[in-house]
């Protein structure tokens, strides 16, 4: 009796053990959990691939189509920084963030249409200083619109742009810190007095950051800042470098896999 009940045990920490190792609690995949967040990173659309940066338009209401076919739930980023920030409980199991960076003029014209159809909401991490500026961004009438309908939150991404770690090579110390600081609170104060919301999370151009620029985002304002790295939000994540997917055309058959498994590629 005793060797059998031994035996028993065996099995049963053994099967266990097998799906721990596999990470097939609530679906996912390989060291997923159901708590980590993938947060999807786009940037320009289209009807056409014109560069690897553009997820063309067919592509992208094939992704939302696919999402909730499947029973995702489309949170906000604020969703996700507050449960990072203690304020809120874990978001539900199959959550997802979508996020664009820059203000192409194609947000407005392809992907807002498709996040009204759906009521899907989504944060644009703009640089102001290409606003009704530049002939391929986003004019501030048109984020306006997009803000009102209150499924857009807009956050910044610098005032235009900039390299942090090429400008640190090329600019003597005093005057690297004095671009930190202006393109941190130059964007947040524009963002803000243009679109009257609250500007408290950053992207950081080209994914770039390290340890002071984290603490100079902190003392500017920022509760959050996103950077680029192919893997899935988890709670023990620095709030100031939470990852991003970043979503190109070369993603049309991996969509999939992201989500559930965490894709580092």
């Amino acid at each position: 009796m005793k060797v059998t009940l031994l035996i028993v045990l065996v099995l049963f920490s053994f099967l266990l053990g097998s799906s721990a190792l596999r990470g097939e609690s609530n679906g996912k995949a390989l060291g997923v959990r159901s708590t980590d967040i993938p947060v999807l990173l786009y940037h320009r659309f289209g009807p056409i691939p014109a560069d690897p940066m553009t997820v063309t338009t067919a592509a992208f209401e094939s992704q939302l189509k696919y999402l909730s076919d499947n029973g995702y739930v489309i949170i906000t980023l604020r969703q996700l920084v507050d449960y990072h920030l203690g304020n809120r409980p874990a978001p539900p199991v199959k959550s997802l963030v979508l996020t664009v960076d820059d203000g192409h003029k194609s947000v407005y014209t392809d992907m807002f249409p498709l996040l009204k159809k759906n009521q899907v909401p989504a944060t644009l991490f703009i640089y102001p200083s290409a606003v009704s500026n530049a002939t391929y961004a986003m004019t501030w009438g048109q984020l306006r619109e997009m803000k009102e309908t209150g499924l857009i939150d807009l956050q910044s991404h610098t005032f235009w742009h900039p390299n942090f770690r090429k400008e640190k090579e090329r600019l003597k110390s005093s005057e690297y810190e004095h671009l930190v600081e202006m393109q941190l609170k130059k964007s947040k104060q524009k963002l803000e007095r243009e679109l009257g919301t609250l500007v408290d999370m950053l992207a950081w151009p080209f994914g770039i950051y390290n340890d002071d620029l984290m603490d100079k985002a902190a003392e500017a304002g920022y509760v959050a800042a996103f950077t680029m790295e192919r893997r899935h939000a988890c709670i023990t994540e620095n709030v100031r470098s939470l990852p991003r997917y970043l979503m190109t055309h070369s993603d049309k058959g991996a969509f999939e896999r992201i989500l559930v498994s965490g894709n580092r590629r």
